[in-house]
């Protein structure tokens, strides 16, 4: 039961987080948003963490072998830890970097409202992904509370996809208002203020 509510959670994210990316990415060469690319690099990897998670849970299931007699169980756990390590930091430096070039060499957003409309129609994608989420870890959780749950969940998966998807949420919130005020202020630094956010955001993902 946990394993499929897992499997579920984790492809609702991963197909609404490469929508989102390309979409991001999209919106990105429109406008020259640094908010943009910053969570275009958030998606990617986020679906890259969920391909990850996928592959876990398959080669978690191998039966045990000699070099392995207690089976492949902690795959699942290495390919979290890897793509938390790797490109979540990665993702952190990358937008902190063009969040601070942002701020210095500030230039104006061009066609701003269809980074607006992307930032809007993701944070439905997303929404509708972690209300999957929750649905699911509400299955297994009993009446562990949630912060209870996302420590001792005795699989990663669930807990894994909550914590991307509400840090996805987030990070659209943050280049929403960074684009937002970049257009009602006419500044652009405001663009770069929200590319920064997002990239400790990622940092903070990183960590977690």
């Amino acid at each position: 039961m946990a394993a499929e509510g897992g499997t579920k959670a984790i492809l609702a994210a991963l197909f609404a987080n490469a929508g989102i990316a390309v979409a991001k990415f999209v919106g990105f060469l429109v406008t020259g948003s640094s908010s943009m690319i910053a969570e275009a690099v958030h998606s990617v990897a986020d679906t890259s963490n969920q391909g990850l998670l996928l592959l876990g849970m398959k080669t978690s299931k191998r039966e045990a072998t000699s070099e392995h007699p207690f089976g492949y169980g902690r795959d699942r756990y290495f390919y979290s830890f890897i793509v938390a390590l790797v490109l979540f930091t990665l993702g952190s430096v990358f937008a902190l970097y063009e969040g601070i070039h942002k701020i210095q060499e500030p230039e104006s957003l061009t066609t701003a409202y269809v980074a607006v409309i992307i930032l809007l129609v993701a944070i439905a994608l997303e929404s509708y992904s972690f209300r999957t989420a929750v649905v699911e870890s509400r299955k297994v959780k009993g009446d562990a509370g949630w912060v209870k749950f996302i420590r001792q969940a005795k699989t990663p998966e669930l807990p894994v996809v909550l914590l991307e998807d509400a840090g996805a949420l987030l990070g659209l919130v943050f280049a929403l208002i960074g684009v937002g005020l970049s257009v009602l202020t006419g500044n652009a630094v405001w663009d770069g203020v929200g590319t920064i956010c997002i990239g400790l955001l990622l940092g903070a993902i990183a960590i977690v």
